[in-house]
């Protein structure tokens, strides 16, 4: 049977694929979220290509913890410890990490709300009964630093706890970046799922150059996984 896509993957495959294969610098990759075991792969491969790779949002805390820090109650995956910590003795500088993040005592996870107020904090300031939430403005502006700097730019999760308003600012201000970014020329490529939804909540979803509907899908494609659907394609 004759294997061809439609003009929605093929969009997929030219955005997503340039960027991993052939990216116009410098290459920024931006990830976050909460489970880092699902971006470790992601990590490895785009340590290959990318210029540089920006973490935020729950899985930074694993990355604390490689270097030493006190994370308090802050996510962490304790498994993958050692992995990060290899990430970082042979990155160079290619990982940047925040400097100062919003931590609370207690958050309300249900019901996605504050129970007491978040103060600011060194990334190695983090006191033993406080769970980290959100990125500090401190961040926001070495992170704007890059991006502003980038040509290429995929983002995939969020900088925090997006969900509430208290804590969504870090993401938020990525999205408000990534627009400014485009309107200077960069390509900037959404990687679907809380990404995009945060740049769909901040009205930005027309600011981007491409926002992309693969969810999971995309994320594999990012670990440089061959994908079925791809590899049946007659016309690469």
């Amino acid at each position: 049977m004759p294997a061809v896509c439609g003009f929605l993957l093929e969009k997929e495959i030219n955005f997503l694929g340039n960027a991993v294969d052939n990216p116009i610098r410098p290459f920024v990759a931006v990830l976050g979220g909460a489970k880092i075991s699902d971006k470790i792969p992601v990590i490895k491969n785009l340590l290959k290509n990318a210029d540089q790779i920006i973490i935020g949002g729950g899985m930074a805390y694993t990355f604390f913890k490689a270097q030493g820090y006190e994370i308090g109650k802050s996510l962490v995956d304790n498994d993958l410890v050692e992995t990060v910590k290899e990430f970082l003795n042979n990155s160079g500088d290619k990982i940047i990490l925040p400097i100062d993040n919003k931590v609370v005592k207690d958050f309300d996870f249900k019901n996605m709300k504050l129970i007491d107020n978040f103060e600011v904090v060194s990334s190695d300031k983090i006191p033993a009964n406080k769970e980290g939430i959100d990125i500090g403005n401190k961040t926001i502006s070495k992170f704007k630093e890059i991006l502003l700097n980038a040509k290429t730019i995929v983002w995939n999760g969020p900088m925090g706890i997006f969900e509430c308003t208290e804590t969504a600012e870090g993401t938020f201000e990525i999205a408000k970046i990534l627009a400014e970014a485009t309107e200077q020329g960069a390509i900037t490529i959404i990687g679907g799922g809380d990404s995009a939804s945060a740049i769909k909540q901040a009205g930005l979803k027309d600011k981007m150059t491409h926002i992309s509907t693969g969810g999971g899908a995309s994320l594999e494609y990012l670990e440089g996984k061959e994908l079925p659907g791809v590899k049946a394609l007659l016309d690469k």
